[in-house]
């Protein structure tokens, strides 16, 4: 058995072509202008584009839209109910789980905050984890407790 000396490697056939050699006359097909087309800044020699360079049209990094600021990596997604919602709920202690519960707020809400839109009748225990000044004195008013969690 005969042992491969790296002399006698080679690509496979078709995997390699001869260089285009421009400029060697009409027959050889790529005299004349050699490929270059007729005029303008990509005839002329030492001709360089730069980079994102789209002829005059305004390049695809100008035209698309920049990204402002940043998103947070640990934001909370809280929902948020007024004071007028509160009487509509026929439960005495009311949190996030409840409300996921009966579908008020949706599966991916985090937190509870309490907005002072509205009045409040009835007296109930509220927890949450942000109360509103305003929504404060009204669950108060009514005689309902508020509960930080």
């Amino acid at each position: 058995m005969e042992r491969i000396k790296l002399t006698d490697l080679r690509p496979a056939d078709g995997a390699t072509h001869s260089e285009k050699r421009v400029g060697r006359g009409r027959a050889s097909g790529w005299g004349k202008t050699s490929a270059r087309g007729n005029n303008g800044e990509g005839q002329r020699s030492g001709r360089s584009s730069k980079r994102g360079f789209e002829g005059g049209q305004m390049p695809a990094y100008r035209r698309a839209p920049k990204l402002k600021g940043f998103e947070l990596v640990n934001q909370t997604v809280n929902y948020e109910l007024n004071v007028s919602k509160l009487d509509k709920i026929d439960s005495n202690e009311i949190d996030l789980a409840l409300l996921k519960e009966l579908g008020y707020a949706p599966r991916t809400a985090q937190a509870l905050r309490i907005l002072g839109n509205g009045e409040v009748k009835g007296s109930k225990t509220v927890k949450a984890r942000h109360f509103s000044a305003s929504a404060k004195e009204k669950i108060e008013a009514a005689g309902g407790k508020i509960e930080l969690v």
